[in-house]
C-alpha cells in the first residue's frame, strides 16, 4: 500500500480544520499495529517532527503517533476466506487377532543329566550421564517481535482560540496548539462572533457585546458621512448640469 502523499496530507488537514476525523489504514511499515487495520486521524503536526500523525486505531481508545509511510488513504482489499478442510478419512477397521501358537510339550529330563553350572551374575551396567538439555534457540521472528515494542502515544496538548477586533470593528480568529499556530488569523463576521459568544457563556456575550455595539456605531457614522459627501457631490453635479 502506498504511503500518504503531500496532497493527501493537505486534504487530511482540511478535514481536521472542518471538524471531521479522516479514516486511514496502516501499511506494513506501521509498528505495533496490524497491517490493513483502520484508524481515525485526530491531530496532525508538522512533517519535520517525524511521527507527526496522531491516529486512534479502530477498536482502541489509545492515540498513537505515526509517520506518513506508516498510514495510507487507500483501503486494502478484503482477504479471501480460506477453503474448507476436506473431511477426515474414516478410521481403519481393526483386524481380528491371530491366535497364539500352542506351547510345545516339555521334553522329559535326560537320564543322569549333570546339574547345570550356575551362571555368574552379570556386572551391573554403569548408568550413562544424562545429556544436558539443549539451549532453547531463538528464531529471528521471535527476536524481531521482541524488538517491536508498541510505540508510546504522545500526549495531545490543548488548543488556544483567540478572537481579535481591530480599530475598524473587523473581527478575526486564530487557533494555536502549544507553540504552533494551527490556523492563521482569519476574518470572521461580527454577527458570527456575537452568536458564538452567546452560545459559550453569558459573561463572554457581555464582554463581546459592547465591542460589537461600538463597531456598529462607528459604521453608522461612516454611512452618514458618506451620505453627506454624496449629497455634496450630487449638488455639484446638478450645478454643472445646469
Amino acid at each position: 500500500m502506498s504511503p500518504l502523499s503531500s496532497d493527501e496530507l493537505r486534504g487530511i488537514r482540511e478535514e481536521l480544520n472542518a471538524g471531521t476525523t479522516p479514516t486511514v489504514w496502516f501499511t506494513g511499515s506501521a509498528v505495533g499495529v496490524q497491517e490493513g487495520r483502520s484508524g481515525k486521524v485526530v491531530a496532525l503536526g508538522e512533517p519535520a517532527e517525524g511521527d507527526f500523525i496522531q491516529v486512534r486505531p479502530a477498536g482502541s481508545k489509545d492515540v498513537l503517533s505515526f509517520s506518513a509511510a506508516e498510514v495510507t488513504k487507500v483501503k486494502p482489499p478484503r482477504k479471501k476466506a480460506a477453503p474448507p478442510e476436506p473431511p477426515a478419512k474414516p478410521a481403519a477397521k481393526p483386524r481380528p487377532a491371530t491366535p497364539a501358537p500352542a506351547p510345545a510339550a516339555a521334553k522329559p529330563p535326560a537320564a543322569q543329566e549333570k546339574p547345570a553350572t550356575p551362571a555368574k551374575p552379570a556386572a551391573p551396567a554403569k548408568p550413562k550421564p544424562a545429556a544436558a538439555p539443549a539451549a532453547a534457540s531463538t528464531t529471528p521472528a521471535a527476536e524481531s517481535a521482541a524488538r517491536r515494542k508498541p510505540r508510546q502515544a504522545k500526549p495531545i496538548g490543548g488548543a488556544t482560540v483567540t478572537l481579535t477586533a481591530d480599530q475598524d470593528g473587523q473581527w478575526s480568529v486564530e487557533v494555536s496548539a502549544g507553540k504552533k499556530r494551527v490556523v492563521r488569523p482569519t476574518p470572521v463576521a461580527a454577527n458570527a462572533v456575537a452568536q458564538a459568544a452567546k452560545a459559550l457563556h453569558d459573561d463572554v456575550a457581555a464582554a463581546v457585546e459592547p465591542l460589537i455595539d461600538a463597531a456598529r456605531e462607528q459604521q453608522r457614522q461612516r454611512v452618514e458621512q458618506l451620505r453627506a459627501e454624496l449629497a455634496v457631490a450630487q449638488a455639484a453635479l446638478d450645478e454643472l448640469g445646469n
